[in-house]
């Protein structure tokens, strides 16, 4: 069994910006060598999250809705006493940390409609770390 690393890097323009992560994790399923396995991602910091959603405007804008409806900024929050990101944290523990996406001969098994995603949830612009490892035959 082969394994292999990577850490991607990029920025972001703050609270509830989606990230397309589809492109970078096809580039190292293909830098990996690996044929057949699986691939972990995790987000590097606690105001993030990795999930997988149809990225297409309308969905994502759904989709933000909805973290504003279920977590709204500004809730009276205890942690607001320390820098007023409360809000950001509780999104980013509901989405998760963490994706696993099978790979079968070396491509990511992800239906049609279906792209991994980065979810910016803090409530500024950042640059962010997204941790992957392949492991595999």
């Amino acid at each position: 069994m082969k394994s292999f690393c990577e850490i991607i890097k990029f920025d972001t323009n703050g609270e509830i910006d989606i990230i397309d992560l589809t492109a970078e994790f096809e580039k190292c399923v293909l830098s990996s060598g690996i044929k057949n396995g699986l691939l972990s991602a995790n987000v590097i910091g606690s105001t993030g999250a990795l999930t997988a959603i149809e990225y297409e405007h309308r969905v994502l804008d759904d989709f933000k809705q909805l973290l504003h409806k279920l977590v709204p900024k500004g809730a009276g929050y205890k942690h607001d006493i320390i820098d007023s990101n409360a809000h950001s944290h509780l999104r980013a523990s509901l989405i998760g940390p963490s994706l696993a996406i099978s790979i079968q001969n070396e491509r990511m098994q992800l239906g049609t409609w279906q792209q991994p995603v980065f979810v910016c949830l803090d409530v500024r612009p950042r640059s962010r770390k997204v941790a992957l490892t392949i492991i595999g035959d």
